[in-house]
């Protein structure tokens, strides 16, 4: 009995020399790391969050790679605690990414390209846009992808990827947009009559701009028609609203003042007999 007492009392304290410091220091370390990660993720989302030069997306992506930095960190830290090389882990988690990475290329390309675009802001949510054909509003801006809806009330997912690769208009990146209306009329017209219409019906509407001022130009000879172009200026929110108003005021103020929008004629005649036999002697 004394013999076992001993071997206990032997094991004990080499665990407590060896092993069990390791363990308890790792516990400690554990716990501390935890509460620094709150602590510190805490202090970043609350920063993150109030500043200005971020959105919301731009803001979580960078609360995600710091809480996912400090835990590695943490992890690192308790494998070294236990007295184990840290040279094997970091060889392991290489080759893991490496792994990763190659069979994950196109989803980190548009990653990547989510990075940027939350960064760079080339587009905010609710902006009106046009990527690689396809037209809406932004409703929402993802690392992996940004959700478009248009304004057929489709929901379009477009990769990252794609977005950084193609050429992008963003129709709301400047407060004022120009309208234009090109307006075809016949060359019996007066220059000075249509430009005074057209210029009644851009000012008579509420929803044009005055800075810049609504201006019309004589754009082209047609084969049978003159095209003017009634360009104004109005806010984005109502563009298509001063689009569409106009054609409506031209159409009346044009009708209203007798002119007559041309349209293609075709000519047929029909030749008698004696012309069609005098046509083929001709021939």
């Amino acid at each position: 009995m004394q013999e076992i007492w001993q071997a206990l009392k032997n094991f004990g304290a080499n665990f407590a020399q060896g092993a069990g410091i390791a363990i308890v220091r790792t516990a400690a370390f554990l716990v501390l790391g935890i509460i620094v990660v709150k602590i510190v993720t805490g202090i970043v989302r609350s920063v993150a969050y109030r500043s200005r030069r971020l959105d919301r997306a731009a803001a979580s992506f960078v609360v995600s790679i710091v809480t996912i930095v400090l835990y590695v960190a943490l992890v690192v830290v308790l494998v070294s605690s236990l007295g184990f090389s840290t040279a094997g882990i970091v060889a392991a988690f290489s080759a893991v990414a490496l792994a990763v990475i190659l069979a994950l290329k196109d989803s980190l390309a548009s990653l990547a390209n989510g990075i940027i675009i939350i960064f760079t802001r080339p587009f905010s949510k609710g902006d009106y846009v046009e990527v690689n054909g396809t037209a809406g509003l932004v409703q929402d801006i993802r690392l992996f992808n940004t959700k478009i809806l248009t304004y057929d009330n489709i929901e379009v997912i477009i990769p990252n990827s794609e977005i950084l690769s193609t050429d992008m208009i963003n129709y709301s990146a400047m407060p004022l947009r120009r309208a234009v209306v090109d307006v075809p009329l016949p060359y019996a017209v007066e220059p000075e009559a249509v430009r005074t219409i057209l210029l009644e019906c851009a000012r008579g509407f509420d929803k044009v701009v005055n800075v810049p001022a609504p201006s019309v130009v004589l754009k082209k000879y047609g084969e049978s028609s003159l095209t003017f172009s009634l360009r104004v200026w109005t806010q984005n929110e109502f563009y298509w609203d001063v689009l569409n108003g106009l054609y409506e005021r031209i159409f009346a103020a044009l009708r209203q003042n007798g002119i007559e929008i041309p349209f293609n004629q075709l000519e047929v005649r029909l030749l008698g007999e004696s012309a069609a036999k005098k046509e083929e002697e001709r021939k």
